[in-house]
């Protein structure tokens, strides 16, 4: 069997995007199969979309929110014509969010209430801060995020024992006079990401708690772009999504 997919990016954060769950076939185990870079379609998850919800697994096929899955899928859903109006409510992974076009190429969604404080955690020898932001995330401040060793540290903290059985996603973040400057190690892809939502919206939550960062917060990845983090009416992530290309998958 044939069916189209749609390939997404949400600042570098990749995505495989179907519309409706074929017949037969599990999320987690689709997500296992078309994100693998090597004998898939390669994506760092599977966004599983319908005209009243959008839900998203991670490549190894655990099912989480994400925040730039959400901005992208929104993007998409404009090209399809599903949308009417610029602001709107959508269901994503059992939370019910609103959503924005905000520019061509450009959304925003509000995102989960930060939850599960956690400032100046000792954690071998490391002062880390947590916050579950729809995902619990560990955000590390860096004087060069440049040289973060995200991928063997990143790892290391994303099983710490201090962040319990889930484990957390880990961001590194240096601060600049003109934005934030993450990377972020992602659990569920155990590896580092060109960009995290959910990380971004996390760094900027603690950064604007420990007053090092102002409203808006705005975010540089590691793909480049600059995405903003608005709190004044709840936490809001906004920044640029594409389409990349669309084909046929035989499953």
């Amino acid at each position: 069997m044939n069916i189209p997919f749609w390939k997404l990016s949400g600042a570098g954060n990749d995505f495989v995007l179907l519309e409706r769950l074929p017949k037969h076939h599990s999320g987690a185990a689709l997500a296992k199969k078309l994100c693998d870079r090597h004998l898939g379609i390669g994506a760092d998850g599977l966004l599983i979309a319908t005209k009243k919800s959008l839900d998203y697994w991670n490549a190894d096929g655990s099912k989480a929110f994400c925040g730039n899955g959400t901005r992208a899928g929104v993007i998409w859903a404009a090209k399809k014509g599903w949308l009417k109006g610029r602001e709107f409510e959508l269901r994503s992974n059992g939370k019910r969010l609103r959503a924005r076009l905000t520019a061509p190429g450009r959304a925003e969604v509000d995102m989960p209430r930060p939850k599960k404080l956690k400032l100046g955690m000792s954690v071998d020898s490391l002062q880390v801060n947590y916050v579950d932001t729809g995902v619990p995330h560990a955000v590390v401040f860096v004087d060069d995020v440049e040289k973060a060793n995200v991928k063997e540290l990143g790892r290391h903290l994303r099983f710490h024992k201090a962040f319990g059985r889930a484990g957390a996603n880990v961001n590194f973040v240096e601060i600049t006079k003109d934005a934030l400057l993450i990377r972020t190690y992602e659990r569920g892809v155990e590896d580092e990401t060109l960009a995290c939502g959910t990380g971004i919206v996390a760094s900027a939550f603690i950064s604007r708690v420990l007053g090092r960062a102002d409203n808006p917060v705005k975010v540089k990845v590691r793909g480049g772009d600059i995405l903003k983090v608005s709190f004044k009416r709840g936490p809001r992530l906004e920044g640029p999504a594409v389409v990349t290309f669309t084909g046929e998958v035989q499953l």
